[in-house]
């Protein structure tokens, strides 16, 4: 990426901001259901109900119902959210410091492909172990979350939403995101990207603004 001045900045959170494990569901459904990790896998691929969550087109108990349906489980809600929220390993507190630094230089937001029960796990669980903050959007200018704007990366018209209802100019925007379907998505509509291919690589990045 060359270097650019940029006046906003706009974060994805698992992977980014977020220290994320996937596979620690994965292991977590494996447990409740005694499918293989292939078979996990496969059902996450196969089930449209994933990305309707994501994008708020059913409610919590919808998706915790077809959770227990794909894997066959007659798990209680806590389980299941237990196992959901697996992947979401914490929050370092540094990245909040960071957040609160770019704050003060730059337009700061959030755009994420997310769900009801993962940021309120966020919310009332990670964030109070490092943070007072009352929510993470305290960390934030703007917040776009998938499940309440009713679309996901990598569709267009989300980062579209983004720049039109805040001004942004997409040459003056750079978004941060460890999917590179996502960062492509970004550069197809002119916005800067920095590919974040380890979490701790944006606070070398950013050593260059302090």
């Amino acid at each position: 990426m060359q270097e650019k001045t940029f006046k906003n900045l706009i974060f994805d959170l698992g992977g980014v901001i977020i220290d994320l494990s996937v596979n620690r569901t994965i292991q977590a459904f494996c447990t409740l259901s005694g499918f293989t990790e292939q078979q996990v896998q496969q059902a996450y691929g196969e089930h449209p109900e994933f990305f309707a969550y994501e994008r708020g087109e059913i409610s919590d108990e919808q998706f915790r119902a077809s959770l227990k349906r794909f894997f066959s489980i007659a798990a209680s809600d806590e389980a299941i959210d237990h196992a959901w929220n697996a992947m979401l390993v914490g929050l370092p507190k540094a990245k909040l410091e960071l957040l609160e630094q770019l704050g003060n230089k730059f337009s700061v937001g959030v755009l994420s492909n997310t769900n009801n029960i993962h940021l309120s796990f966020v919310n009332q669980q990670l964030l109070p172990s490092v943070s007072s903050a009352a929510s993470l959007n305290d960390y934030f200018h703007i917040h776009y979350y998938s499940h309440l704007v009713g679309k996901r990366k990598p569709e267009l018209e989300i980062f579209e939403q983004v720049l039109s209802e805040n001004g942004f100019y997409p040459e003056e925007t750079l978004f941060l995101d460890d999917n590179k379907e996502n960062i492509e998505a970004a550069e197809a509509l002119g916005i800067k990207t920095f590919w974040v291919k380890h979490p701790d690589s944006v606070f070398e990045f950013f050593k260059r603004y302090e």
